[in-house]
């Protein structure tokens, strides 16, 4: 691709950020070789997709619209790999990378009331697999070796 898109994303963010830490940004990239900053950028940027506000973000800015974005898409499912997708903190982002794949779920994000029902369902999805999660940790304490 030509453009780098995590870049383009995350032009809205260096306007606001302050300007010491605006300063220290090119000292952490100036020891990383190009490889690795395009590797943090698009890191970054799938791990973004995890946000339905952002997908709403996204859809409203018009970004779901342009063939090239949506090319950038399909060439980042390659986060889906074993070996990439070991550095992920937000493994959700792939379930919402492989939606923005299709066209309709890329038309409904422009609905701020469906982003808001997607952000609800991922909550609630949380709560049950928190409380599940630690309810399973417990029966596995509790039971006799």
């Amino acid at each position: 691709l030509s453009s780098n898109w995590a870049a383009v994303m995350m032009a809205d963010k260096e306007a606001t950020m302050p300007e010491q830490l605006q300063q220290k940004l090119p000292d952490m990239y100036s020891t990383m070789s190009k490889e690795e900053i395009r590797f943090h950028g698009e890191l970054e940027f799938v791990q973004a997709l995890a946000n339905p506000g952002y997908l709403y973000y996204l859809a409203q800015k018009e970004f779901l619209k342009r063939q090239d974005f949506v090319n950038y898409l399909s060439y980042l499912q390659y986060w889906k790999q074993r070996e990439y997708a070991q550095y992920l903190q937000y493994p959700q982002c792939l379930f919402f990378l492989e939606l923005l794949q299709k066209p309709a779920f890329r038309k409904e994000l422009e609905n701020p009331r469906y982003a808001q029902y997607i952000e609800s369902q991922q909550i609630l999805q949380w709560v049950y697999y928190t409380r599940n999660r630690a309810s399973s940790l417990q029966d596995t304490e509790n039971s006799p070796s």
